[in-house]
């Protein structure tokens, strides 16, 4: 006897998983982690990941790569181990590896990419996802099953960490369905992304914003030689201590120096909606010489008028890096990729989630007072 034909399954809808897809995802098993995942992990469009217990002092940065796992690497390359339970201090300069409390057990047809969290980035606490075989930094293949673990390296401050912070996040989809050009124009027709024209080559291209605003700074240049920042204190630490205020020059721009770190802000005020979700990403190489904006996710609801938005300008991270660069108002530096939800998540950025940084202009990370 013939065992019945069974149905085919119900295809599941291509885009990035909203919210109420990764709590079922959680629940199957999916995602799984050493503590059960609490409720503000879970972004609209992504999951904050928790740093575990220890941080490896590895003598360079790595790709496990081919057959081997994380573990297998840091044999070789750790220098020694440090207890967070703590806490510890992450040097400036140096590099770490951090076991993540979080693991996947995709399905086959799911796949992840992570990025810093906005105030990592802000920090310039250069942190990114690698994984068991994995080749590239912050992508995860579909049907990925395995740990999950941080590289973490200070860039401009030294940093006191705890298990369970959370300085990444991960972002799951089906499919790949980054919006043309054409398609950009056609959301942007219906929902307007950006105040004003949009400039949309290979996305929706951001503009560094450096009109002079009287006494109040147009960026930030980080100091070389600074105290310890500690994550966990909210609006705690005095800019002045930390960061020098930019100016424009009598005739206009900013000239960036070479290893010097930067936060700028755009020209344009982006927002969201709330079936959209977006990453940040570098403009080309050959427009200069300079990195922008490490955190790069941007959840349904960012500025836009669903989530009680009015539009928010995107925070430039900005690293110069072989020669001075001068760069000029309205220079394009960065650009934002759409694509779409799977389906309308179940929270959404500023207005189900308390944020930091909704309707925000030129803003330092959370843990700075407001420049007096």
């Amino acid at each position: 006897m013939t065992a019945p034909v069974q149905p085919d399954a119900e295809p599941q809808p291509l885009g990035v998983l909203p919210s109420q897809a990764l709590r079922a995802l959680i629940a199957e098993g999916r995602i799984s982690a050493q503590t059960p995942i609490p409720a503000p992990q879970i972004q609209p469009a992504s999951l904050d990941l928790r740093l575990g217990a220890v941080a490896h002092r590895v003598r360079a940065s790595f790709l496990a790569g081919g057959d081997s796992t994380v573990e297998d690497r840091l044999e070789r390359f750790t220098m020694h181990s440090i207890d967070l339970s703590a806490g510890a201090v992450l040097e400036k300069g140096c590099v770490y590896v951090i076991p993540l409390q979080e693991r996947l057990d995709l399905p086959p047809d799911v796949s992840a990419a992570a990025n810093a969290k906005s105030s990592t980035g802000r920090l310039d606490l250069l942190t990114r996802l690698i994984t068991d075989r994995g080749e590239e930094f912050d992508r995860v293949d579909p049907g990925y099953s395995g740990p999950l673990y941080a590289e973490i390296s200070p860039r401009s401050f030294s940093v006191l960490v705890r298990p369970g912070m959370r300085l990444n996040q991960i972002r799951l989809r089906r499919g790949n369905l980054a919006f043309s050009d054409e398609e950009l124009r056609a959301l942007h027709a219906r929902e307007p992304l950006v105040d004003g024209t949009p400039i949309i080559d290979h996305g929706l291209a951001f503009s560094v914003d450096l009109t002079p605003r009287g006494d109040q700074p147009v960026g930030w240049r980080a100091k070389p030689h600074t105290g310890l920042i500690d994550l966990d204190r909210i609006a705690a630490y005095d800019p002045a201590e930390f960061w020098e205020p930019l100016f424009p020059a009598p005739r206009g721009g900013l000239i960036l120096d070479p290893g010097a770190f930067y936060i700028l802000v755009s020209r344009e005020s982006v927002a969201i909606p709330p079936m959209y979700a977006a990453e940040m990403q570098p403009y080309l190489a050959m427009a200069g010489e300079f990195r922008v904006h490490y955190a790069g996710f941007f959840d349904p609801g960012f500025g836009h008028a669903s989530a009680h938005g009015t539009g928010s300008r995107g925070v430039l991270e900005v690293r110069c890096y072989e020669a001075p660069f001068a760069l000029e108002h309205g220079q394009v530096v960065g650009r934002l990729v759409y694509e779409p939800m799977a389906a309308v998540p179940d929270v959404l950025y500023g207005a189900d989630l308390a944020s930091n940084y909704q309707g925000q202009g030129l803003k330092l990370a959370k843990q700075f007072r407001a420049p007096g």
